[in-house]
């Protein structure tokens, strides 16, 4: 099967779209990471700011404990909330790259099985056994990829429910540990 110089304009111009769809993915997904960063700062400069006018205004060493311990609880809830943020920053922009390249990777297979079928038609008399030994090896292949595929899709969702989970413990434990102080 010879390709066209029709055909390999078109394959070019596939994966230049491609491409350029997702480099527009990851700069959305880093500008999403400076934003975060960004209001993490500044929300970090203002508790900065308040605590320390607060500490200034401590009377004795009891109100300092209870001043101290009032703010745990907030710091941990921002630490596990900016955690969060930053996950499904990750896990949104990962989740993109996954959807275009399992459709880029389910265009190229049909692309292979179409030449597949073509050059079986035209395979020379005597060679059915050959075809058909190749085309369990790809059936085989695809049934592997395939499982493949849905193992990662499954570790992936059972990372995530991980994380929300350690999130909520992580929530639960400072609201005591605020308490005891």
């Amino acid at each position: 099967m010879t390709l066209t110089p029709e055909q390999i304009m078109a394959a070019n111009k596939s994966n230049l779209e491609t491409l350029v769809g997702l480099t527009t993915k990851a700069f959305a997904g880093v500008e999403q990471l400076i934003e975060l960063n960004l209001a993490a700062a500044k929300s970090a400069m203002s508790d900065t700011k308040d605590g320390t006018h607060a500490v200034l205004s401590v009377k004795d060493a009891q109100e300092l404990l209870a001043l101290q311990s009032s703010m745990f609880q907030p710091l941990a809830e921002k630490a596990v909330t900016y955690n969060r943020h930053l996950y499904d920053i990750a896990s949104t922009t990962g989740g993109e790259f996954t959807q275009v390249i399992e459709a880029e990777m389910a265009k190229s297979q049909k692309m292979f099985q179409d030449m597949f079928d073509n050059m079986a038609k035209n395979a020379p008399a005597g060679s059915e056994s050959a075809v058909t030994a190749f085309k369990t090896a790809v059936s085989a292949g695809n049934t592997a990829l395939e499982s493949v595929q849905k193992a990662v899709k499954q570790a992936t969702e059972m990372t995530q429910a991980n994380v929300k989970t350690m999130s909520q413990q992580a929530m639960n434990a400072a609201k005591p540990a605020s308490k005891k102080r």
